[in-house]
């Protein structure tokens, strides 16, 4: 690649990642200022895990937890120290949007190294201007994160693939790194996907085989020194993303002396659906079905997209493109990982206890629609490269792509916008009642002393104390050994306050052990559990 070549690169991406800025930030003060950030129970849960690590009785590492893996949460930190940022949900979603701005970077790129700058550009359009993925990255969810190290992963092994094979006519354009540092930041990005969501893990696995295929193909070809350095890379590569997941068994272990305790602990999938699902009750679509699971998944990836029937139309050129790439794999093969999330979720769905529902299909309702995000990346650049081809064709293609482009992107992404992102009506139908509880509640913990000491479980409704900007270490919480256990067994003399949730511990031990106990508060929200706020009306042990 010559140095103008190399420059005019440089150039584009550095417009592309100034334009992708600049929609996010935008895109943050719209939901910002419609009240939305903290929608999704998840991304407030996210916010105080992250919160909790530095803000907590026994603050730590251990605080991280055993279900969710730790990336998000570290990077959350230097964002949510300052108590605005953790109360209006800000801090939080500054990882998103910087992963947002990478993601957008990286379809261009990845597209950009294998074909020409225009499908390039209406890849990386496709996927940035996507309302659902707009929004979701003005939260505390870590879909955009998984997002953005997916694509990188892919687009360093890609590198690693052009640098091993430059002299091949099918191998794209010349990288621009060596195949030893391409690999080397493939398992970094890689060491940060397995730390996200238990996807990369899968991801991790499957860019680890195709590596060493590579590697196997490419060995006889190769120089001394070439081999030396990208041998290395390849052992470092393979050693790190095995010692990644080790260590956060190890970090469970450590918690729970049950290192599995996200596939069979309390707050797994599986005890979560042992919970909500009543006697007698159907089980959730695709349990035990791999079929259903998967046409599940892939109905809630294109509502994703776009709405009822307009996404056909962009299943279609997602489809050809896929073939395209299938027919020419020697060029576009690696491209195909970005399917991954299929066959993840599917298998989640059909035997992880991870049901899917939505509006369309029963049982009609909503609950991990935003699933279906993550195959975005994989629509995106299958979607593009029938415009390159066409393009390719003739000059005035050029022109005629470009029209046909702003086309496709209207009439996909403004219907969408007009009737409202399916990511943000989940989180809206999901949320109106917990929200209500919340602040119901935030009002009354406001009202508090400032030194006071709370006993309360977090696992459902932390989010009242985050409204009222309550430091989490005036919080006896589930989280808190062995202060947790001992309160429990005489409320009234550990804490001050008590607020107590039908059904949760804390609940249960104001039944148990209600000398001392004064009711401050008691209300029931609509379609929510009856709360009790509890006064101490005895001094608390130190």
């Amino acid at each position: 690649m010559s140095d103008t070549e190399q420059r005019g690169g440089r150039r584009d991406v550095l417009i592309v990642a100034a334009i992708a800025s600049v929609i996010s930030i935008l895109a943050l003060v719209h939901f910002f200022r419609a009240g939305e950030l903290l929608l999704y129970g998840d991304a407030v849960a996210h916010i105080n895990i992250a919160r909790r690590v530095f803000d907590s009785r026994s603050p730590g590492p251990l605080q991280l937890g055993t279900v969710w893996l730790p990336f998000p949460h570290v990077a959350m930190i230097p964002f949510i120290v300052n108590d605005w940022m953790w109360r209006t949900g800000v801090g939080g979603a500054v990882p998103s949007m910087l992963a947002y701005v990478f993601g957008v970077v990286g379809v261009f790129r990845l597209v950009r190294g294998r074909t020409s700058r225009f499908p390039a550009i209406f890849a990386s359009a496709l996927y940035g201007l996507n309302p659902n993925l707009l929004y979701m990255q003005s939260t505390a969810m870590n879909e955009p994160i998984m997002l953005a190290e997916m694509i990188w992963a892919v687009v360093y092994l890609d590198e690693f693939a052009r640098g091993l094979f430059a002299g091949s006519n099918t191998a794209g354009h010349v990288a621009s790194l060596a195949p030893h540092q391409a690999l080397a930041r493939c398992g970094l990005v890689l060491g940060a996907a397995i730390l996200t969501r238990y996807d990369g893990w899968v991801l991790a696995a499957s860019c680890g085989v195709v590596a060493l295929v590579l590697l196997w193909r490419a060995w006889p070809e190769m120089g001394a020194e070439t081999r030396r350095k990208t041998s290395r890379s390849a052992l470092a590569f393979l050693v790190f993303c095995a010692v990644v997941p080790a260590l956060w068994l190890s970090h469970n272990y450590a918690i729970s002396a049950r290192p599995l305790d996200f596939l069979n602990g309390p707050y797994s999938a599986k005890a979560i659906e042992a919970r909500t699902t009543k006697p007698g009750d159907p089980l959730h679509p695709g349990t035990h079905d791999m079929k259903v699971a998967a046409i599940y998944f892939w109905q809630s990836a294109k509502l994703n997209i776009a709405e009822r029937p307009f996404h056909l139309y962009l299943t279609l050129m997602v489809l050809f493109g896929t073939a395209v790439a299938i027919r020419r794999w020697r060029r576009f093969g690696i491209l195909l990982l970005l399917w991954l999330p299929l066959p993840f979720y599917s298998y989640s769905v059909a035997y992880g206890s991870v049901p899917i529902f939505m509006p369309v299909w029963w049982p009609h309702s909503y609950y991990n629609v935003r699933y279906g995000l993550e195959l975005l990346a994989a629509f995106a650049v299958f979607g593009a490269l029938p415009l390159g081809l066409f393009e390719a064709r003739r000059r005035t293609g050029k022109i005629v792509a470009g029209v046909a482009a702003c086309g496709i992107l209207a009439l996909l992404y403004i219907p969408v916008a007009l009737a409202t992102p399916i990511s943000l009506r989940e989180a809206r139908v999901n949320s109106r009642t917990r929200v209500a509880l919340e602040q119901r509640l935030a009002q009354i913990l406001r009202s508090t002393d400032a030194n006071s000491t709370i006993l309360m479980f977090t696992g459902e409704y932390v989010g009242a104390l985050q409204r009222s900007g309550i430091p989490l270490r005036r919080v006896i919480s589930e989280a808190v050994h062995p202060d947790w256990e001992v309160a429990l067994q005489e409320p009234a003399r550990r804490a001050d306050y008590i607020v107590a949730i039908r059904g949760d511990e804390v609940w249960y031990a104001a039944q148990l052990h209600p000398q001392g106990l004064r009711v401050l508060a008691d209300f029931q929200p609509d379609g929510k559990p009856r709360v009790i706020v509890y006064q101490s009306d005895v001094r608390p042990n130190p």
